[in-house]
């Protein structure tokens, strides 16, 4: 390459640099060009070491899904670049924040987008790092009655061949969000990641959510719903507690590295993962769907998954050979006993809860539903009379 050569490709790639700066997408000559490159030398797939190393048969699949990501902040900024860079067919982003200087101490974001939409930021931003992508952004609050409809449809015919999506993210930071897209997703029966970084900064988790198989956002509520706090105390204006970089992009990565598995059809899906900086902690566990959740979608994918798992052929079980016993007559009365004591034994934790990993304990437990709660059944076809029904509801 010449010296004038040289010069002129500077040039492009500082105009190219400026146009990045102010959200200008690439000409459409370039990206016909990009898009037309063999698989893999195209710059933007950035999975073809998977197919090298042996890991999956056809990275390129990736390119036939869609993923919604709603909220785009620290974490879900972060996570819908990763996806961009690893060639998402196509990505729906849903928020109502603006950008603002407060943001600065995250990733993604530059002080010339204060004061534009984050999902028309983040679209702008990710349109030029990869236009292989489409893109799909929602500038509206999900929580209210009209936006709820809209963005349940979304989820429903958002695919990237007009059918539902293959997943969700929920990146959000407050509870009346997530029990949105808790909602949203048991009635759809969508399976979705929930994730989240603490208010102390240093710590966070991932959660792998199947309607009915796995527990829902409801099953165990946070402890700050327990303790009625309201949580739009705990925020100051200007202020972003939970929005250390390190701790958002190790949570984005940790939520991006699952999504690959699930859609790609690889290694383990972790049902829940933790992550606490102070110790290097990854606690990892599977939580079971609560049969008394309050979610009402929740119980009923709760009874199809079980009538589902019901109707399915039962594995025979193979006969297991007794070993010869070597000393049966044990002339020396030699016995084994168990030092433990019985409350060393069996904990009344590990009974109740058997899902909690090595190191986590429960804030508090959910108390069962009250008798008078309980739902009472009549059917058209019995006999007992009211009388009857009385006495048996003030024996309750």
């Amino acid at each position: 390459m010449s010296v004038q050569q040289l010069q002129l490709r500077i040039k492009e790639l500082e105009e190219e640099l400026k146009q990045a700066r102010h959200g200008v997408a690439a000409p459409r000559e370039k990206i016909a060009q990009m898009s037309g490159e063999v698989v893999d030398t195209n710059p933007y797939s950035r999975l073809m070491a998977l197919k090298r190393m042996g890991i999956v048969e056809d990275y390129e699949k990736i390119r036939s899904h869609t993923v919604a990501v709603v909220g785009v902040g620290g974490v879900g900024s972060v996570t819908a670049e990763m996806l961009t860079r690893c060639g998402i067919g196509k990505l729906l982003l849903f928020d109502y924040d603006k950008v603002e200087l407060a943001n600065m101490n995250r990733l993604f974001f530059q002080p010339h987008q204060a004061g534009l939409s984050k999902v028309e930021a983040a679209a702008n931003t990710l349109h030029f790092i990869n236009p292989d992508v489409t893109f799909e952004s929602h500038n509206y609050n999900i929580t209210t009655v009209d936006n709820f409809d809209h963005f349940m449809d979304r989820i429903k015919t958002g695919g990237i061949t007009g059918g539902p999506v293959d997943l969700v993210l929920s990146c959000v930071d407050n509870y009346e969000a997530r029990m949105a897209v808790n909602r949203a997703c048991n009635e759809l029966g969508q399976t979705w990641f929930e994730s989240g970084v603490a208010e102390n900064a240093v710590s966070g988790h991932i959660q792998f959510l199947i309607p009915g198989e796995t527990a829902c956002f409801d099953c165990a509520p946070p402890l700050v719903v327990a303790s009625q706090i309201d949580e739009r105390t705990l925020k100051r204006e200007g202020v972003c507690a939970a929005s250390l970089p390190t701790t958002m992009g190790i949570v984005a990565g940790l939520l991006v590295q699952n999504v690959l598995k699930f859609l790609l059809n690889f290694g383990e899906v972790s049902y829940y993962l933790g992550y606490n900086a102070l110790v290097d902690f990854f606690p990892a566990m599977t939580v079971k769907p609560n049969p008394q959740c309050e979610d009402t979608w929740c119980r009923k994918k709760q009874a199809e998954f079980a009538a589902k798992k019901a109707s399915e052929p039962k594995l025979e079980k193979q006969e297991v050979k007794e070993e010869e016993v070597i000393h049966e007559d044990n002339e020396w009365g030699i016995c084994l006993v168990d030092d433990a004591t019985p409350d060393e034994a069996v904990s009344s934790a590990s009974i109740q809860m058997p899902f909690l990993a090595q190191g986590i304990t429960l804030a508090y437990e959910r108390p069962a539903p009250a008798a008078n709660e309980v739902e009472s059944k009549v059917t058209d076809t019995d006999d007992t009379s009211l009388d009857d029904l009385m006495a048996q509801m003030k024996a309750l």
